[in-house]
């Protein structure tokens, strides 16, 4: 079932909708390229910033319209080594995250709730933390009781494997996967709960269907 509400989207291309939370002006919505994102245009600035602040926008992508499935793998902060292609029939959530980032904190407990609603519905959550040492993520962790895993990403390969889906130095930006591993959705900037819920509810939803 569709929660959204109709007055915060708008259609732009065909087999994708983009829409803003709260007040976030309609001059920064998404087109269809990730590199003209209002997002990859200031990480390319070169001016350091150590954190680029989301715009508030969500895209969601229609199954016909997705691409090629996601190719990735790492390694968790608990040594375990994990690879996309084990991901094939699960809905994937992906958020990059790390201590320090102040929005990361506020939307914490609320990805961990949406991991308890539906870790038992074929859905698995990841953090991708892109800078953090393992003591460090370790007690974020544990603050926010987060009990899903963490890539360990500092070493930027993951973003590397995302980048025309998560513009370098974008945290916290969220992706939910599709059963091909691909990306069916994308939050830039924090996941409000019932946006995230209603975007990994959609892509359940197709899958079953």
């Amino acid at each position: 079932m569709n929660t959204r509400n109709p007055s915060l989207s708008t259609e732009s291309e065909p087999g994708r909708r983009t829409f803003l939370i709260g007040a976030a002006s309609a001059a920064l919505l998404l087109t269809g390229c990730a590199a003209q994102d209002p997002l990859a245009a200031q990480a390319k600035a070169g001016d350091n910033k150590n954190y680029i602040a989301g715009d508030g926008s969500v895209s969601e992508y229609a199954p016909e319209n997705r691409g090629e499935p996601v190719q990735l793998g790492g390694q968790l902060y608990d040594g375990t080594s994990i690879n996309s292609a084990d991901w094939s029939e699960k809905v994937v959530v992906l958020n990059f995250w790390y201590a320090s980032c102040a929005p990361c904190r506020v939307e914490a407990p609320d990805l961990e709730a949406l991991h308890q609603d539906f870790k038992d519905q074929d859905v698995l959550f990841y953090g991708v933390n892109v800078r953090d040492t393992t003591p460090t993520a370790a007690a974020f962790e544990r603050n926010f009781g987060i009990t899903y895993p963490s890539f360990d990403g500092a070493d930027g390969s993951i973003l590397f494997a995302l980048t025309e889906h998560v513009p370098p130095q974008a945290v916290p930006t969220t992706l939910v996967l599709d059963k091909q591993t691909r990306v069916a959705s994308r939050i830039l900037g924090v996941a409000e709960k019932s946006t995230l819920k209603a975007l990994i509810s959609s892509t359940l939803d197709e899958s079953a269907s």
